[in-house]
């Protein structure tokens, strides 16, 4: 890997070509991305294209000038010093919030190397040009904010932050909810099976922690495996697979820790009000993202949740 000091003019121009390519095909990426979702920011990264792709021609044509035909392919991570970037081809989930940022650095950073570039040549045209595309890259914030006035609008500003909360709801709610809910309500049986049919609260802690990380590796499989999100928008299916496995390895081990209180019925007593509480917290949730009546949502929480405990304690008590 080359210091950056140790590159002629010639190869400081090829490696802002470059840039200038990368920077370009990364905001085609982000407008690809977003085009369905945020088509208003995706309008705003394609007008960055054009602008990207201009200050690659004008570099090309002073080093066709001074150096002839032939471009060396230098590149950023040949180069000790630019920021190591996760690729957009990998990051297509990635927050709009997040995006905007991303933007931002990579202009800032561009702008840097062109006036660190600016120092290290000698030849005239060539500084004037590096210093002409610093200055346009620090203008290019001012012209994202003109583009963002232009087109998000405040209706399109509503209409991106109701999509923000679908995929949030699909990619992150869901899974969640999936997995707490089966891990409240499908560990129940066993776990109170074993503390009716043993009464000893020990016996009923490894029960329950036992189906609790059971449920939660299980759950958080299929979640994972059920679809990998390209068609439905869900989003990376192991990111969804973790966050619903981990929720319903929760959603068991909430009313699980209270058995490690020695006394069996005091423990049984607070694993039952633990019990109301998930319900409670899975009726909100319900109603809170997936816009189902609280008292619906309610109903069929608790009367699913208490067959299941019942049902434990009937198996229990045999």
């Amino acid at each position: 890997m080359r210091s950056f000091d140790s590159l002629s003019e010639k190869e400081i121009l090829a490696l802002a070509i470059s840039q200038e390519e990368e920077d370009a095909r990364i905001y085609a990426d982000l407008a690809e991305n977003l085009k369905t979702t945020y088509p208003a920011t995706a309008d705003i990264f394609r007008a960055m294209v054009t602008e990207e792709d201009g200050h690659r021609h004008r570099l090309i044509e002073i080093y066709r000038a001074r150096f002839g035909e032939h471009i060396p392919l230098i590149r950023k991570q040949d180069v000790r010093g630019f920021i190591r970037r996760r690729p957009v081809w990998l990051s297509s989930n990635l927050g709009i919030d997040h995006v905007r940022k991303l933007a931002e650095s990579m202009e800032m950073e561009t702008r840097q190397f062109y006036e660190a570039a600016m120092r290290r040549t000698t030849d005239a045209g060539i500084r004037a040009l590096l210093g002409d595309l610093a200055a346009e890259e620090r203008e290019h914030t001012h012209i994202a904010e003109e583009l963002e006035k232009e087109k998000l609008t405040t209706d399109v500003r509503k209409q991106e932050e109701e999509a923000r909360r679908r995929l949030f709801v699909l990619q992150v709610v869901q899974p969640g909810l999936a997995g707490l809910m089966d891990g409240s309500v499908s560990t129940l049986a066993p776990l109170f099976a074993a503390a009716f049919a043993t009464h000893l609260s020990s016996d009923a802690f490894r029960v329950g922690l036992a189906a609790s990380i059971g449920a939660g590796i299980s759950m958080g499989f299929a979640e994972a495996l059920s679809d990998d999100g390209t068609l439905t928008g869900r989003g990376h299916p192991w990111i969804r697979g973790i966050v619903c496995g981990l929720m319903t390895t929760l959603g068991g081990i909430g009313h699980t820790l209270p058995y490690l209180i020695p006394s069996f019925k005091i423990a049984t007593s607070v694993a039952v009000a633990v019990v109301v509480i998930e319900l409670g917290v899975i009726a909100y949730i319900r109603n809170h993202y997936m816009d189902t009546p609280f008292l619906r949502a309610a109903f069929q929480v608790v009367v699913g949740g208490l067959l299941v405990f019942l049902a434990g304690i009937l198996i229990g008590s045999a």
